[in-house]
Parts: structure tokens; C-alpha cells; sequence
């Protein structure tokens, strides 16, 4: 089945060059069955890139799913044009009475704040809370999921004395988890951060169980069952060329930072690098996918009750 989005939103032409179904309106009101409503608050600078690697993800099961993008009320982004935001977004505040299977709340390039310190922290823990009586399953990533596990259970983040960059292994800690159906005993993410949660800080959570860690850059997928949420803290979604757009741009702009580790051949910034995570990146948002299929109310009426 194919994932239902507006035939004039930028991701609509990506993801059918690429091969992914896509539906539109016209099309999905044909078919007699309840797509999953999944919502997609993008706190990212570069909007369009994010919602194309999204959707790429959840597009791809067999089930028809209906995306809507969020963003936060007051906050007005600079990177991305203004009429895209005015034609395919509605502020929380707006949304904030509807019920959403999943909702996805990707990263933001603010680690380096304080949380309380963030413009939007008021409003973005507003929309945590909601998630319990309006959201299914919540899928934090990277500063998504920082801040709702810290939001939740008070597990802090630490400042890193140096990126995190690169592409590390990490090992499969839960393979009987179904959100880690079909994983191998240990896979590669990229990593792209100067934060850290800390193992300890999240074992000393009864109610937390880490699903995916790596020995050297830490934890990075952790289920919260009690609040109906994973938090990652690495980017399966990235492309295979976003740790290099990232590399390019701190080079271009003088500011120091270490060649992506593991990502390019031989650590070689003039070869093409190779994307070695895309497999278990359509697993694990598969796996959620279908475990939001298998426990979400016929009714969405019913869902937070």
C-alpha cells in the first residue's frame, strides 16, 4: 500500500521517481479502508529534505498511511520558503484537538541548549503530554528524543568534547523486540550529534529498556512502553549523502570537524561514499509501522483512552 500525501507536496515527485507507491486524496478516498494517520512535527531547518526521508520510510509497508506535517505555532523557520510552509504545514496549536496514530518529532540542530532555554521548550512539552491522550506511538529522534526522555523520566544530556560523526556499529541488545524484526545481530547508523544520553542514566529507568547501543558512541534506540514511545538517537533516515552535505558545509564555513568516520571508502573525502544502513532503516520504521497496526483503535476516537 502506498503512503498518502498531497500530489503537489515536493516528497510526491521524489519518492515516485525512486520507485515508492504514492497515493493522492482522489485516489486514497477510493479504497475502503482506514489509513494510518501519522503526523510528522519537523523541527528541522532543511523542511523538504527531512519530509522526502521520512516519508521514504513509511512509505514503504504495505499498509495506506496519511501524513501530516506540524510544525511548532510561533517559531518561523528561515531555511525553507515560506509558501511551502503556509501550503503543507499547521502549527500545533492548530492539530492539537485531532487523535494520530504515530507521530514522528525529528531532530533539531539546537543540542548545544539548555532544554529550558530552547524558544519553543514551553510548547514542545505541551505536545509530549498531548501524545498520551492524543497519540498512539511516538517516535523521537535524535533531539526529539532527547528532549522526551528527558521531559518523561528526567534523563539529562551531556555535552560531548567532540562530534560524535560518522557511521558506527551498533549491537542488537533486545532481538526478540518486535520493533527489531529481521535485524541482524548488529548493524551501522549515522551518527551526527555533540550530545550523548548515558547507558547508566537510562538502566537507572526501570520503565526504559535500550534496544540498539554501540560501545562507542552509546545508547541509541530506547522504548518507553509506559508513554507508548521510542526514542533514537542516531539518523536512519539520513541519505546517503546528508553526513557529507554536513561535512561540506562545516569545511566550506572554517569550522573544525573530524572526517565522518566509516563513511567514506578508506576515509577518503573525495570518494562517493556507500550507504550501509538503508536496509535496517526500512525494518525499523516498518516494524513500527506494523506494530502501530496491530494495537491502534479502529476508532480514532478511541486512541489515549
Amino acid at each position: 500500500m502506498p503512503i498518502k500525501i498531497p500530489s503537489d507536496l515536493p516528497a510526491y515527485d521524489v519518492l515516485t521517481r525512486e520507485g515508492v507507491m504514492v497515493m493522492s486524496e482522489d485516489q486514497a478516498a477510493r479504497q475502503d479502508i482506514r489509513p494510518l494517520r501519522i503526523g510528522l512535527l519537523n523541527l528541522m531547518p532543511k523542511k523538504i529534505q527531512t519530509e522526502n526521508q521520512f516519508a521514504r520510510l513509511i512509505g514503504a509497508t504495505p499498509l495506506q498511511i496519511e501524513l501530516s506535517l506540524i510544525r511548532m505555532t510561533e517559531h518561523q523557520t528561515r531555511n525553507t520558503a515560506a509558501e511551502h510552509m503556509e501550503e503543507f504545514y499547521r502549527p500545533f496549536q492548530e492539530v492539537k484537538g485531532e487523535k494520530f496514530d504515530g507521530l514522528i518529532i525529528t531532530g533539531a540542530p539546537i543540542e548545544h541548549l539548555d532544554f529550558s532555554d530552547v524558544t519553543y521548550w514551553g510548547e514542545i512539552c505541551e505536545v509530549f503530554d498531548w501524545t498520551q491522550t492524543n497519540v498512539h506511538s511516538t517516535f523521537g529522534v535524535c533531539w526529539g528524543g532527547m528532549a522526551m526522555i528527558n521531559h518523561f523520566h528526567g534523563v539529562r544530556k551531556h555535552i560531548l568534547d567532540h562530534k560524535a560523526f560518522g557511521c558506527f556499529r551498533h549491537r542488537n541488545l533486545a532481538p526478540a523486540s518486535p520493533f527489531l524484526r529481521g535485524f541482524s545481530d548488529d548493524c551501522v547508523i549515522p551518527v551526527s550529534r555533540w550530545t550523548e544520553m548515558k547507558q547508566a542514566e537510562i538502566d537507572a529507568v526501570p520503565a526504559l529498556r535500550t534496544l540498539l547501543g554501540s560501545d562507542e558512541v552509546g545508547p541509541c534506540l530506547v522504548e518507553d512502553p509506559s508513554h507508548r514511545a521510542l526514542y533514537i538517537f542516531n539518523h536512519f533516515e539520513y541519505d546517503s549523502d546528508t553526513l557529507k552535505q554536513e561535512y561540506d558545509r562545516d569545511v566550506m564555513n572554517g569550522t573544525p570537524i573530524n572526517v565522518p568516520i566509516n563513511y567514506y571508502p578508506g576515509d577518503d573525502p573525495s570518494r562517493t561514499p556507500q550507504n550501509r544502513w538503508r536496509s535496517h532503516a526500512h525494518l525499523l520504521y516498518g516494524n513500527w509501522i506494523n506494530e502501530i497496526y496491530q494495537t491502534t483503535p479502529y476508532d480514532l476516537e478511541a486512541i489515549g483512552g
